[in-house]
């Protein structure tokens, strides 16, 4: 019966070759679509699932209370606290704690490269389980003298093969032995490190205090132990042994969460990268209904041809149920088909999708799950797209249908459908539109907005090797000030515009004792108002190598506010280098992305914490700045190779996910609107083809041709304006609820919606055109002999 069914259907689908490819088509992008972001879901929902155990494996964070009664949730630790759980709670079989990831200098004979790693407490592999190549990993990180690194990196510097016991130099100073050799990470891990080394060779006295949140902290539970068990264990923890009591709590984050659960509001997790993943599903579900929807939009509207099929099947004993067997199979075998087409585009399209969306995805067709999905789709989709073309076609009364009237009035049933249909299309198409139209005018708004300092054209370089010592790096600073190319130099401790240090060490006269504040703090160099052309409004920038300017601070409004002060320059502050003086009153600039309001933000002189040194070009000499640089830097420098970059890359990098975002709903929307366009391509030619003998009439009476193509293009006007009516209130909250995340953010102005409108009935008064132009001018000799 199946193989029958299928013979009929195929023999079906060759007959009528254009609405069959018209449907392969826009099923096959559906389902290129559901088959891309399937992949995408498949490996973010995979995040941290490597581990070992991974569901008994946690980040401690720690909420903080803040005043106002807001809680604060750090992800960064104090050093000691990994010792104090590790003692005091028995409920955890493990702890490490970690230093944020990291590059150094790797040299291996005349091998020399940058790599990324970490430093680790020697109890690391007693939390991350992670399978080695070569070696003993616990035994390797517990000596100081020894290094754990990865399988890539291991091939890279000993492609002879065997890397234990050989020696490496990391940052031109300290020689490691290999101690062992890890499997690589995969991509799906948020760890990220080549090499791990000890934590007490980088270890710093300030690492070691409760005030400072500098660490990353790992833990691994007992088995019969909960998560809430134990955070309720570790309640006290601060209280027993910090000098202060901000009511910290800790809170234990699963690693499976730490990929799509980043961002915490009032203690709890509220959202991150998950929002993106539904985000994502939802439209490729939406894609994916629209190619079914012109499915059945086209198997409807050509019902009157295959009704007397239905009715001569019915006369001779064919059942309802057989009936619809039928249809769904050439629905199905349609699918199966679409779905071999939609393979080959999601072939041709990974590269440029694992590029925009920084993945390793492939289309792996030997594992047999990825073929369960695959059918799995063609089964759904067919079934859905069939479903109600088999329902309405196998119902037709066989006496009506074959005396050719009774079958015409129980059409309205599917022209009522089949409108319907086109208004979902075009309404979504329309909500994507405007969605692409909102998000493109604020990834403007916030690549054009000035942000209160000069970046453009900006270049900085991290202070390393030699550079590393202040006298050097202010004598490199000087030499380079002589070049005619540049017009500034300065050196920071964070880039100006993601400063991540915080601190709830300012004092200032009249401050309620028991009021916790915040504030963002950076410690600067030289020049660094000049360079940066930060503006200030009252008092001066700090002078150069002057020892009285360390214990002097430069505030923004937004901190003088904090501290009700009207003049600020002069009033005394303490904060981290003691009691001294405010000496300027800087104009606010943006300290993070504009997700974010501008802080209150203190700026602190100390030259010799640099960790980058920013210069300014003179105006369109930068490619020469870039060569003096490089030249200068070879002087003072010489066993580091060049590497730099633009303030702009690390300005774009905040709005990384947004720039994903803005990708994902370009293509998706300008997919949704060829689909849309598709259905009503072929339903426009099928509605003409069925009114053949009528234009033929309405000509021999002297109807022109932009009457007709009037009147056959106005009832799919109708359509899409009422789409659009439908979509403008949605897109409008949509908009709004995503620019909701922006402190500052563009307004949703009434053209906005306007100009979307016009582009959908541009775009489907075009599509319908084609074919009501192309039935307008058909002789009216051949119209009349049509039937």
């Amino acid at each position: 019966m199946l193989r029958n069914y299928l013979k009929i259907a195929w023999r079906n689908l060759a007959k009528n070759r254009v609405y069959s490819g018209i449907n392969v088509f826009g099923l096959a992008m559906g389902m290129a679509c559901a088959l891309l972001v399937g992949l995408w879901l498949s490996d973010e929902l995979s995040y941290n699932r490597y581990v070992p155990d991974a569901d008994r494996v946690f980040l401690v964070r720690v909420n903080y209370n803040l005043n106002g009664g807001e809680t604060q949730t750090a992800y960064a630790t104090p050093g000691p606290l990994q010792a104090a759980i590790a003692r005091d709670i028995p409920q955890v079989m493990g702890t490490t704690k970690l230093t944020w990831p990291t590059e150094g200098l790797v040299r291996v004979g005349n091998r020399v490269a940058k790599e990324q790693g970490q430093y680790a407490s020697a109890s690391f592999f007693d939390v991350f389980d992670l399978p080695a190549v070569q070696g003993n990993p616990k035994v390797a990180l517990a000596n100081p003298n020894q290094i754990v690194i990865s399988q890539t990196m291991a091939a890279k510097y000993f492609p002879a093969g065997q890397a234990i016991g050989q020696t490496l130099q990391l940052d031109n100073s300290r020689v490691f032995v290999v101690g062992a050799v890890l499997k690589d990470l995969p991509a799906t891990s948020t760890l990220a490190f080549d090499w791990l080394a000890n934590f007490t060779v980088q270890e710093q006295p300030w690492q070691n205090q409760w005030g400072f949140n500098s660490v990353q902290t790992y833990l691994r539970l007992r088995p019969d132990v909960s998560s809430a068990q134990a955070e309720t264990a570790m309640r006290g923890l601060f209280r027993r042994y910090a000098t202060f009591d901000n009511k910290e709590r800790i809170v234990l984050q699963p690693i499976t969460d730490l990929h799509l659960w980043g961002e915490y509001e009032n203690g709890v997790a509220v959202g991150g990268q998950i929002e993106y993943v539904r985000i994502f599903a939802v439209v490729a579900l939406f894609i994916l209904l629209l190619a079914c929807i012109n499915f059945m939009n086209l198997s409807t509207a050509r019902s009157a041809v295959r009704a007397k099929e239905v009715g001569v099947r019915k006369v001779i004993g064919s059942s309802r149920r057989g009936l619809m067997g039928q249809f769904l199979s050439e629905s199905v075998l349609l699918c199966a088909v679409g779905a071999g087409v939609a393979l080959g585009m999601v072939w041709f399209t990974l590269p440029e999708f694992n590029a925009v969306f920084d993945k390793h995805l492939t289309l792996d067709l030997t594992d047999p799950l990825r073929w369960a999905g695959i059918i799995g789709l063609v089964l759904i989709t067919g079934l859905l797209a069939g479903s109600y073309p088999a329902l309405f076609l196998s119902g037709l009364t066989p006496l009506s249908i074959l005396k050719g009237a009774g079958w015409r009035p129980a059409s309205r049933g599917p022209v009522q459908l089949r409108r319907m249909l086109v208004v979902f299309q075009f309404a979504l198409s329309t909500f994507l539109l405007i969605g692409m139209l909102g998000i493109g005018q604020q990834m403007t708004y916030l690549r054009t907005k000035h942000l209160g300092l000069d970046r453009d054209n900006m270049i900085y370089v991290r202070l390393e090797g030699k550079l590393d010592d202040y006298e050097k790096t202010e004598a490199f600073r000087q030499v380079l000030l002589q070049a005619p190319s540049v017009a500034g130099a300065t050196t920071t401790a964070h880039l100006p515009l993601n400063i991540q240090s915080r601190s709830t060490d300012l004092q200032w006269p009249g401050r309620n004792p028991k009021q916790l504040v915040e504030v963002s703090a950076m410690s600067v160099g030289n020049d660094f108002i000049k360079t940066t052309g930060i503006r200030l409004i009252a008092g001066r920038d700090f002078r150069p190598n002057s020892y009285a300017d360390t214990s002097a601070y430069i505030i923004n409004e937004a901190a003088a506010k904090l501290m009700g002060m009207t003049k600020p320059v002069g009033q005394p502050i303490t904060f981290w280098f003691g009691k001294g003086p405010i000496i300027g009153l800087m104009k606010d600039f943006h300290l993070n992305s504009l997700h974010q309001s501008i802080g209150p933000l203190v700026l602190t002189y100390m030259p010799p914490n640099g960790q980058y040194l920013m210069v300014k070009p003179r105006h369109g000499q930068t490619p020469q700045a870039l060569a003096d640089l490089e030249r200068l830097l070879k002087q003072f420098n010489p066993t580091y190779p060049f590497a730099y970059h633009f303030l702009d890359e690390a300005y774009e990098d905040l709005y990384h996910r947004e720039q994903q975002v803005t990708t994902l709903v370009t293509s998706f929307g300008l997919l949704a609107i060829l689909i849309s366009c598709l259905g009503l391509f072929a339903l426009a030619a099928f509605t003409a083809e069925q009114r053949t003998k009528e234009i033929g009439v309405r000509k021999v009476l002297g109807a022109s041709v932009s009457s007709i193509v009037t009147l056959l293009s106005k009832d799919f006007l109708v359509l899409v304006l009422i789409a659009i009516a439908l979509a403008v209130p949605l897109a409008w909250w949509a908009l709004r609820a995503w620019l909701s995340s922006f402190a500052y953010r563009i307004d949703t102005a009434w053209w906005l919606f306007a100009l979307a409108g016009l582009l959908a009935v541009t775009i489907a008064l075009l599509t319908v055109s084609v074919q009501s132009i192309k039935a307008a001018l058909m002789n009216p000799v051949r119209s009349l002999r049509s039937e």
